[in-house]
């Protein structure tokens, strides 16, 4: 079973070095390249003030945080969820060091996130995959045709299910967009019904692509990159 977890967090500033903190974490889950709907999602109280260029990021204010848990009260549920999958985030660095930088706050026995995970990012993915581009994840979603409309906002849950689409066609395959429950039905031992056809069917009308069709079709291909399973 490959289980990744795509996750993304919002800060109170840019340097836990400078005592700033996490006050969101998103996470969602892909077990064999599907959405699992098995998400995690907080808001966290940082204990500190917000810095006026991260608020404009993500729009998420100190009022608004003032009755949210603190790191030390989910670290335990968080940990657990995380335990072992594939963390693919974009810019992994700056995450994993804010949550490295939480961590040893509650408990250095805790450790760091490489010992209970391993990181996937997406960020140095992308730069081998488009060297001298843009690899924001806005120019990402629009590179490979993902909408992006409703993120007038940065947000932690919302980015990271973006993240997790941009990931799924960045590698190519089945990008398992449906949850699984959402899947047409299935024996219990997890096998589909077979559909039986009429032998005495009138025979399926073949309609081929046109060249343009096929063009098209190769330059989408393109835009899959090199581990495209089609090329």
């Amino acid at each position: 079973m490959s289980r990744k977890i795509v996750l993304d967090t919002e800060t109170t500033g840019l340097e836990p070095s400078q005592g700033h903190r996490i006050i969101e974490i998103g996470c969602v889950e892909l077990i064999n390249r599907r959405l699992t709907g098995n998400n995690y999602h907080q808001y966290l109280q940082p204990d500190r003030e917000i810095d006026e260029g991260a608020l404009q990021v993500h729009g998420i204010s100190n009022e608004f945080l003032k009755d949210k848990p603190r790191f030390g009260d989910v670290v335990d549920d968080l940990m657990s969820y995380l335990k072992g999958a594939e963390l693919v985030i974009h810019n992994a660095p700056f995450d994993v060091g804010f949550l490295n930088h939480e961590l040893k706050l509650v408990d250095n026995a805790r450790g760091v996130i490489a010992d209970h995970c391993t990181v996937t990012d997406t960020l140095v993915m992308a730069r081998k995959m488009h060297p001298g581009q843009k690899n924001n994840l806005d120019a990402l979603c629009k590179r490979y045709d993902v909408n992006n409309m409703q993120r007038d906002l940065h947000g932690a849950l919302l980015d990271a299910e973006i993240l997790s689409e941009v990931y799924l066609r960045m590698t190519g395959g089945q990008v398992g967009l449906a949850l699984d429950s959402e899947q047409t039905a299935e024996k219990e031992d997890g096998f589909a019904s077979p559909t039986r056809i009429s032998s005495d069917r009138a025979p399926l009308r073949v309609i081929s692509a046109s060249k343009d069709e096929l063009s098209a079709h190769a330059e989408f291909l393109k835009k899959m990159g090199e581990n495209c399973l089609w090329n």
